[in-house]
Protein backbone atom coordinates (compact mmCIF):
# COMPACT_ATOMS: atom_id res chain seq x y z
CA UNK A 1 0.00 0.00 0.00
CA UNK A 2 1.72 3.66 -0.94
CA UNK A 3 2.22 6.25 1.68
CA UNK A 4 4.21 8.46 -0.35
CA UNK A 5 2.70 11.53 -1.70
CA UNK A 6 3.08 12.85 -4.90
CA UNK A 7 3.86 15.75 -3.85
CA UNK A 8 6.79 14.74 -1.74
CA UNK A 9 8.57 13.09 -4.69
CA UNK A 10 8.01 16.36 -6.53
CA UNK A 11 9.52 18.28 -3.86
CA UNK A 12 12.61 15.96 -3.62
CA UNK A 13 13.20 16.43 -7.12
CA UNK A 14 12.94 20.07 -6.62
CA UNK A 15 15.58 20.26 -4.05
CA UNK A 16 18.21 17.73 -5.69
CA UNK A 17 17.71 19.94 -8.90
CA UNK A 18 18.71 23.03 -6.42
CA UNK A 19 15.40 24.80 -7.39
CA UNK A 20 13.14 24.29 -4.62
CA UNK A 21 11.26 27.86 -5.67
CA UNK A 22 10.53 25.89 -8.77
CA UNK A 23 11.60 28.62 -10.77
CA UNK A 24 13.79 26.88 -13.87
CA UNK A 25 11.13 23.51 -13.55
CA UNK A 26 7.80 24.37 -12.25
CA UNK A 27 5.64 22.04 -10.40
CA UNK A 28 3.18 21.50 -13.43
CA UNK A 29 6.11 20.23 -15.95
CA UNK A 30 7.74 18.16 -12.51
CA UNK A 31 4.32 16.69 -12.70
CA UNK A 32 4.15 15.44 -16.33
CA UNK A 33 7.35 14.08 -15.35
CA UNK A 34 5.90 11.85 -12.23
CA UNK A 35 2.96 10.88 -14.61
CA UNK A 36 5.45 9.50 -17.15
CA UNK A 37 7.16 7.83 -14.61
CA UNK A 38 4.65 6.22 -13.22
CA UNK A 39 3.67 4.30 -16.72
CA UNK A 40 7.24 3.54 -17.58
CA UNK A 41 7.61 1.75 -13.71
CA UNK A 42 4.22 0.00 -15.05
CA UNK A 43 5.50 -0.77 -18.47
CA UNK A 44 8.53 -2.61 -16.70
CA UNK A 45 7.20 -3.83 -13.66
CA UNK A 46 3.78 -5.41 -15.03
CA UNK A 47 2.82 -6.49 -10.76
CA UNK A 48 3.53 -2.53 -9.72
CA UNK A 49 0.03 -1.93 -10.27
CA UNK A 50 -2.24 -4.90 -10.46
CA UNK A 51 -5.96 -5.45 -10.63
CA UNK A 52 -7.75 -9.04 -9.32
CA UNK A 53 -11.65 -8.21 -10.98
CA UNK A 54 -14.29 -10.48 -12.09
CA UNK A 55 -14.45 -10.29 -15.68
CA UNK A 56 -17.85 -10.84 -18.09
CA UNK A 57 -16.33 -12.97 -20.76
CA UNK A 58 -17.31 -12.28 -24.68
CA UNK A 59 -18.83 -15.25 -26.18
CA UNK A 60 -16.16 -17.55 -27.86
CA UNK A 61 -12.49 -18.22 -27.21
CA UNK A 62 -11.03 -15.11 -27.77
CA UNK A 63 -11.18 -12.31 -24.50
CA UNK A 64 -9.97 -8.53 -24.37
CA UNK A 65 -8.68 -6.87 -21.29
CA UNK A 66 -10.75 -4.12 -20.06
CA UNK A 67 -9.69 -0.78 -21.50
CA UNK A 68 -7.28 0.07 -18.81
CA UNK A 69 -5.61 -2.96 -19.01
CA UNK A 70 -1.74 -3.64 -20.13
CA UNK A 71 -0.67 -7.03 -19.51
CA UNK A 72 -2.43 -9.98 -18.58
CA UNK A 73 -1.04 -11.80 -15.42
CA UNK A 74 -3.14 -14.35 -14.23
CA UNK A 75 -7.00 -16.13 -14.93
CA UNK A 76 -7.61 -17.69 -11.74
CA UNK A 77 -10.73 -19.27 -11.04
CA UNK A 78 -14.47 -20.24 -12.50
CA UNK A 79 -16.77 -18.09 -10.48
CA UNK A 80 -17.84 -20.88 -8.50
CA UNK A 81 -14.20 -21.64 -7.37
CA UNK A 82 -12.63 -24.11 -9.64
CA UNK A 83 -9.17 -23.28 -11.04
CA UNK A 84 -8.56 -22.62 -14.17
CA UNK A 85 -4.72 -23.45 -15.33
CA UNK A 86 -2.56 -21.88 -17.98
CA UNK A 87 -1.76 -24.00 -21.16
CA UNK A 88 0.36 -24.11 -23.94
CA UNK A 89 -1.53 -23.59 -26.90
CA UNK A 90 0.56 -26.03 -28.73
CA UNK A 91 -0.64 -29.02 -26.90
CA UNK A 92 -4.48 -27.52 -27.47
CA UNK A 93 -3.48 -26.89 -31.16
CA UNK A 94 -2.02 -31.03 -31.93
CA UNK A 95 -4.41 -32.85 -29.68
CA UNK A 96 -7.72 -30.45 -30.09
CA UNK A 97 -7.36 -28.79 -33.62
CA UNK A 98 -10.98 -27.16 -33.31
CA UNK A 99 -10.29 -26.38 -29.54
CA UNK A 100 -11.59 -22.66 -30.60
CA UNK A 101 -15.32 -24.26 -31.16
CA UNK A 102 -15.56 -26.72 -28.48
CA UNK A 103 -18.64 -25.35 -25.85
CA UNK A 104 -18.31 -26.19 -22.03
CA UNK A 105 -20.42 -29.12 -20.96
CA UNK A 106 -20.31 -28.32 -17.26
CA UNK A 107 -20.47 -25.02 -18.36
CA UNK A 108 -16.84 -24.31 -16.97
CA UNK A 109 -13.41 -23.16 -18.02
CA UNK A 110 -10.35 -25.39 -17.36
CA UNK A 111 -7.66 -23.11 -19.59
CA UNK A 112 -6.55 -20.42 -20.93
CA UNK A 113 -3.78 -19.67 -23.24
CA UNK A 114 -1.75 -16.56 -23.21
CA UNK A 115 1.12 -15.01 -25.46
CA UNK A 116 3.67 -12.19 -23.83
CA UNK A 117 3.42 -11.47 -27.23
CA UNK A 118 -0.06 -10.18 -27.46
CA UNK A 119 -0.18 -8.91 -23.73
CA UNK A 120 -3.86 -7.36 -23.80
CA UNK A 121 -5.76 -10.65 -25.37
CA UNK A 122 -6.00 -14.27 -23.84
CA UNK A 123 -7.75 -17.66 -24.88
CA UNK A 124 -10.20 -19.85 -23.03
CA UNK A 125 -10.99 -23.45 -23.05
CA UNK A 126 -13.56 -24.22 -23.59
CA UNK A 127 -14.67 -21.56 -25.19
CA UNK A 128 -17.01 -19.03 -23.03
CA UNK A 129 -20.79 -18.19 -23.07
CA UNK A 130 -21.24 -14.37 -22.90
CA UNK A 131 -21.28 -12.83 -19.67
CA UNK A 132 -19.69 -16.14 -17.96
CA UNK A 133 -18.23 -14.51 -14.80
CA UNK A 134 -14.02 -15.64 -14.33
CA UNK A 135 -11.61 -14.46 -11.80
CA UNK A 136 -8.53 -12.60 -13.72
CA UNK A 137 -5.62 -10.55 -12.77
CA UNK A 138 -4.03 -8.24 -14.99
CA UNK A 139 -1.52 -4.76 -15.05
CA UNK A 140 -3.45 -1.70 -15.25
CA UNK A 141 -2.47 1.78 -16.60
CA UNK A 142 -1.81 4.38 -13.93
CA UNK A 143 -4.28 7.52 -14.68
CA UNK A 144 -2.81 11.01 -14.77
CA UNK A 145 -2.55 12.26 -11.77
CA UNK A 146 -3.78 16.05 -11.80
CA UNK A 147 -3.09 18.57 -8.57
CA UNK A 148 -4.83 22.09 -8.57
CA UNK A 149 -2.80 22.94 -5.33
CA UNK A 150 0.55 21.70 -4.50
CA UNK A 151 0.51 23.19 -1.12
CA UNK A 152 -2.19 21.29 0.37
CA UNK A 153 -2.51 18.15 -2.41
CA UNK A 154 -1.93 14.82 -0.26
CA UNK A 155 -2.56 12.13 -3.56
CA UNK A 156 0.00 9.41 -3.13
CA UNK A 157 1.64 7.81 -5.64
CA UNK A 158 -0.29 5.24 -7.83
CA UNK A 159 2.20 2.14 -7.35
CA UNK A 160 3.75 0.65 -3.85
CA UNK A 161 6.24 2.72 -2.14
CA UNK A 162 9.16 0.58 -2.95
CA UNK A 163 9.16 2.17 -6.54
CA UNK A 164 9.26 5.67 -4.66
CA UNK A 165 12.65 6.21 -5.50
CA UNK A 166 12.71 4.60 -9.18
CA UNK A 167 10.01 7.85 -9.91
CA UNK A 168 12.35 10.13 -8.25
CA UNK A 169 14.88 9.22 -10.45
CA UNK A 170 12.81 9.21 -13.34
CA UNK A 171 11.58 12.71 -12.78
CA UNK A 172 15.61 14.01 -12.16
CA UNK A 173 16.59 12.30 -15.92
CA UNK A 174 13.67 14.06 -17.19
CA UNK A 175 14.40 17.57 -15.90
CA UNK A 176 18.05 16.79 -16.85
CA UNK A 177 17.26 15.94 -20.11
CA UNK A 178 15.77 19.20 -20.96
CA UNK A 179 19.01 20.97 -20.04
CA UNK A 180 21.30 19.25 -21.34
CA UNK A 181 23.21 21.42 -23.16
CA UNK A 182 25.05 22.62 -19.89
CA UNK A 183 27.99 20.73 -18.36
CA UNK A 184 27.14 17.60 -17.14
CA UNK A 185 23.59 17.14 -17.13
CA UNK A 186 23.61 14.82 -20.26
CA UNK A 187 25.42 12.88 -17.80
CA UNK A 188 23.52 13.24 -14.70
CA UNK A 189 20.59 12.65 -17.09
CA UNK A 190 22.01 9.48 -17.86
CA UNK A 191 23.14 8.31 -14.54
CA UNK A 192 19.39 8.32 -12.72
CA UNK A 193 18.26 6.41 -15.40
CA UNK A 194 20.49 3.84 -15.37
CA UNK A 195 19.24 4.02 -11.22
CA UNK A 196 15.95 3.92 -12.20
CA UNK A 197 16.57 0.64 -14.46
CA UNK A 198 18.62 -0.56 -11.86
CA UNK A 199 16.00 -0.39 -9.12
CA UNK A 200 13.42 -2.35 -11.26
CA UNK A 201 15.77 -4.59 -12.08
CA UNK A 202 16.96 -5.34 -8.28
CA UNK A 203 13.49 -5.05 -7.37
CA UNK A 204 12.72 -8.54 -10.02
CA UNK A 205 16.00 -10.14 -8.65
CA UNK A 206 14.79 -9.94 -5.37
CA UNK A 207 10.96 -11.51 -6.38
CA UNK A 208 12.78 -14.07 -8.15
CA UNK A 209 14.50 -15.45 -4.68
CA UNK A 210 12.03 -14.97 -2.70
CA UNK A 211 9.39 -17.09 -5.56
CA UNK A 212 10.54 -20.35 -6.45
CA UNK A 213 9.52 -21.47 -10.12
CA UNK A 214 6.35 -23.75 -9.94
CA UNK A 215 6.53 -27.07 -11.05
CA UNK A 216 4.59 -27.70 -14.72
CA UNK A 217 1.37 -29.32 -13.85
CA UNK A 218 0.18 -32.36 -16.47
CA UNK A 219 -2.38 -30.26 -18.18
CA UNK A 220 -3.49 -33.42 -20.42
CA UNK A 221 -4.70 -35.11 -17.84
CA UNK A 222 -8.15 -36.26 -16.85
CA UNK A 223 -8.64 -33.09 -19.01
CA UNK A 224 -8.96 -34.17 -22.77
Amino acid sequence: MATTKVVDVIDRAAIILQDASHVRYPEAELLKFFNDAQREVVLHRPDAKMVTADYDCVAGSKQSLPATGLRLIDVVRNKDGRAITQVDRKILDETLPDWHETAASSNKIEHYVYDPAAPKVFYLYPKATADFDIEIVYSEAPADITISNFSTDTQVISVDDVYAGALLDFVLMRAYQKDSEYAGNAQRAQMHYQSFQTSLGMKIQIDTALNPVPSTPDVNAGRM
